[in-house]
């Protein structure tokens, strides 16, 4: 009898065991977003939505794109590449270019994960290092009913004299926005001989969920963006009669493409209304809805927050092409 109880204590805990760590692989699954060290943010999503396991990754600016590779070190590591080709640096390298591997190593501890980012250096006779924290975001709620939304007192950001109300993100940077005839203008000039780093301009208040309403003046190819709550960009770029993309005038910038083209021609003003709301966003451009309450599921490129739960500014992008802004009037949502 002792024998046969100690022979299923084993095999009952073994059972557990496998059960365990198959568990702790699966909870690396969902969508996380992840604070890098120095102030620039991140996002990861995990999933096995086509039978094998495959990851989507932000990091710091441009894109959410698959990753080149992700796979598991054990239970509680996770491994994650991504592949860029990149020219090499000396000017007599004669078109010869190099595949530039970066390795994300995420360790998991509950809810919450930490790690260090390596890819090499220019030369590749160093690496780079960046460590980060993140944690997991619960699932995006129900969209609201926007009908049902209370608002509170309008907040003019922009008051047509100077920059009261604004600062530079970096306050190292070049400052390219000034007022010119009561529009708020960012003309960022590069200086020939020279490469002139422009920063980024955002509000000195920070907002929750609201309705924000503008109007912009984008010249032809030109690029810039509005962040809402420091997080997420609505793309602010030159793409009238281009074929509808998540990169367009209005979109969620890589997150959410537009229903329709409703841009007009380069250098017209035009009309953004926008309502952030429980983690859902709605874009009317022009007076066409191209974004109707869809869920936002994690940050943008660019992003200088990471808790999508916390309040952050309004901020406009600097650091890319020639932009106008007026009549910038915000609306906090009362919960």
């Amino acid at each position: 009898m002792k024998r046969s109880l100690l022979i299923f204590l084993v095999a009952f805990c073994f059972a557990v065991s496998s059960g365990t760590a198959q568990n702790s692989k699966r909870d690396f699954f969902g969508m996380w977003t992840i604070a890098i060290d120095g102030g620039s943010v991140g996002w990861l999503y995990v999933n096995d939505d086509k039978g094998y396991l495959d990851a989507e990754l932000l990091w710091q600016g441009g894109s959410v794109l698959p990753v080149a590779n992700v796979y598991f070190e054990d239970d509680n590591t996770l491994v994650v590449t991504r592949s860029q080709e990149r020219p090499a640096v000396r000017d007599d390298a004669d078109g010869r270019k190099f595949v530039v591997a970066q390795t994300f190593r995420f360790s998991r501890n509950g809810d919450k994960l930490k790690g260090v980012a390596l890819s090499p250096s220019r030369d590749r006779m160093s690496v780079n290092t960046s460590g980060f924290e993140a944690w997991k975001l619960p699932p995006v709620p129900p969209a609201p009913d926007l009908s049902k939304v209370k608002y509170g007192e309008p907040v003019q950001l922009f008051n047509g004299k100077n920059l009261d109300g604004w600062r530079l993100i970096n306050p190292n940077q070049t400052n390219g926005f000034k007022v010119v005839d009561g529009v708020l203008v960012n003309d960022p000039v590069q200086v020939e001989g020279q490469r002139v780093s422009y920063g980024n301009l955002r509000t000195d208040a920070e907002f929750e969920d609201f309705n924000l309403k503008l109007e912009v003046n984008i010249p032809e190819h030109s690029n810039s963006g509005v962040y809402l709550r420091g997080m997420y960009e609505i793309q602010v770029f030159d793409s009238y009669e281009k074929p509808l993309d998540s990169h367009n005038m209005g979109a969620l910038y890589s997150r959410i493409t537009p229903s329709v083209n409703a841009e007009k021609p380069a250098a017209q003003w035009q009309t953004l209304d926008i309502t952030l709301c429980d983690r859902h966003v709605t874009v009317v451009l022009n007076g066409t809805t191209i974004i109707d309450n869809q869920p936002v599921y994690g940050p943008t490129g660019g992003a200088i927050i990471a808790d999508v739960f916390q309040p952050g500014p309004i901020y406009l992008q600097g650091d890319h092409g020639k932009v106008s802004y007026r009549n910038m009037v915000l609306t906090p949502i009362v919960k």
